[in-house]
């Protein structure tokens, strides 16, 4: 006999396990399909920095800020470390500070404040090339390789959400999900692929042009020194929409051009977090095709290297680990298609899948469930 559930959700990355939480915490059954016997895709291959500040303005921040609420919500009852809070984020140049400084007058600046060079003693250890720093209160980070199996466990546990593994969907139709492992019914079904953009729904992908993004990390050992928030350096600003969308932004995106454009080529920005065990994680960059190749280059991590050291005014720790990761990217923040009745196609194409999924989820299932806004929250 097919198995019947209210929610069947393909993909148990981060953002397929947000829809689930959303429907169970309204209970409804729910089971999750995915094709590996364990996490291993960009929800893994990441800082697990919940990313508000610098967020596309408007209804991507807010997301972002539902998001991290959400994850300060369920991180003690899934035994999630929150390893650090907030973010630092440094001006080398002047070009950096002013749009920093116009940031500030924004809506999206509540938690933020400007420190001067030397009020960073306690936030930025061994300081280097900074004129000052903008920090937030309101990003948080987990060890994304810990976090994202503890609450797939934690919705089992709590909620009764059903897991198939190694499972293969090969079809999806109003009210039926065909699998390796046989049928499954269901009154509605959110297809969350990731980067796969040609198993289920590839005219969508196709129509709305979303391509696959290549990234390079490394865990880099134990500097001896702790730091109490993420740090993101000049790079990021031209990144980030809710800095680079500014104004403000055109003079310091001019500037590194002409001084870092290896950097901009290669899309380097700086992200330095710290696990509880003293190894940092940075990276990343930024390469594009539909089939990235899966190899890193030296020189690319030589240049997130190079910033590194500009940023701390020391030379790096050895590199411990070292990593590619891939996630779907296009225009926009993401892509939410309704291919068919009662079914959604979800996909987070900017790389920010940790820090929105939440929030999104929360609009896509009171959509499909016929709920009105926030009920779902």
């Amino acid at each position: 006999m097919e198995q019947h559930f209210d929610l069947v959700v393909v993909g148990a990355g981060i953002v397929g396990l947000a829809h689930a939480l959303v429907a169970a915490r309204l209970g409804k059954r729910v089971v999750v399909v995915d094709r590996d016997a364990q996490a291993n895709g960009a929800s893994v291959r990441n800082f697990g920095f919940v990313t508000v500040t610098g967020q596309a303005r408007g209804e991507v921040w807010r997301r972002a800020r539902r998001s991290a609420a959400v994850w300060n919500e369920i991180a003690g009852p899934a035994g999630i470390e929150i390893v650090q809070r907030g973010l630092t984020l440094v001006a080398r140049r002047p070009e950096a500070r002013t749009l920093l400084q116009a940031f500030l007058e924004t809506e999206m600046a509540e938690g933020c404040t400007w420190h001067e060079a030397g009020q960073l003693a306690n936030r930025l250890p061994g300081q280097g090339e900074v004129l000052g720093a903008l920090t937030s209160s309101v990003d948080l980070r987990v060890d994304s390789r810990s976090a994202v199996p503890r609450l797939s466990a934690w919705l089992q546990a709590a909620y009764g959400v059903s897991f198939l593994r190694s499972v293969a969907v090969l079809a999806v139709e109003t009210g039926r999900v065909e699998t390796s492992a046989g049928a499954l019914r269901a009154d509605s079904v959110v297809v969350c692929p990731g980067d796969d953009l040609v198993t289920l729904f590839p005219d969508h992908f196709a129509k709305a042009e979303v391509t696959r993004c290549k990234l390079q990390m490394m865990r880099l050992a134990d500097p001896g020194w702790r730091l109490p928030s993420a740090v993101m350096s000049d790079l990021g600003l031209v990144r980030y929409l809710g800095y680079a969308e500014l104004p403000e932004s055109a003079a310091l995106r001019a500037r590194l051009q002409a001084e870092q454009p290896a950097h901009l080529q290669h899309g380097i920005h700086l992200i330095v977090v710290q696990g509880a065990d003293g190894s940092l994680v940075v990276g990343d960059s930024h390469h594009y095709a539909p089939t990235p190749d899966p190899f890193g280059r030296e020189d690319v991590d030589a240049l997130i290297l190079e910033e590194f050291a500009k940023v701390f005014g020391q030379a790096p720790p050895p590199v411990l680990e070292r990593w590619t990761g891939t996630y779907a990217s296009a225009a926009g923040h993401s892509l939410v298609a309704a291919p068919m009745p009662h079914v959604r196609l979800v996909t987070v194409t900017s790389g920010t899948g940790a820090s929105t999924a939440f929030g999104l989820a929360e609009e896509v299932v009171a959509g499909l469930f016929d709920l009105s806004p926030g009920v779902a929250a």
